[in-house]
């Protein structure tokens, strides 16, 4: 996680100096819990990520489709936009319905650091016409 960690404060810190918007949704616990929508990036997101932790059972795919019909509704209403969607996971879950491509180009960056690989990151990465990263080899573009 502290490599996660260390990505998203780089992310989040391009993203402060470029003046860019940033929507965050997070799948943990129950339900997916938006942490922005929309708002320019601010030093505001650092005591939440120190708090970012790690657990199983996520609902990823609830996650991911309200972020599908979030960023489908926001094109509509910002169409000069350009949109980029990470996608953060380990790939630990069991089975999920077939899910359609994200409308944006798309990243799906892969934590899973197990012995043994699962590869339900990179199955998922495909279904969402996503380009595949695993986090150690991941780096943040200006």
């Amino acid at each position: 996680m502290a490599q996660t960690k260390g990505l998203l404060a780089q992310l989040f810190d391009q993203a402060y100096r470029q003046r860019a918007r940033l929507a965050l949704l997070t799948a943990s616990g129950g339900t997916p819990q938006w942490q922005r929508q929309g708002l320019k990036a601010s030093a505001a997101l650092q005591p939440w990520l120190q708090a970012l932790g790690a657990g199983g059972g996520t609902p990823l795919i609830a996650a991911l489709k309200q972020a599908q019909q979030w960023l489908q509704a926001r094109r509509k209403a910002h169409p000069e936009e350009v949109q980029r969607c990470l996608v953060f996971t380990d790939g630990r879950l069991k089975q999920w319905e077939p899910l359609r491509p994200m409308p944006c180009a798309t990243v799906l960056v892969d934590m899973e650091l197990a012995p043994i690989r699962l590869g339900r990151a990179r199955q998922l990465a495909q279904q969402l016409q996503a380009d595949y990263q695993l986090l150690q080899k991941f780096r943040v573009l200006d």
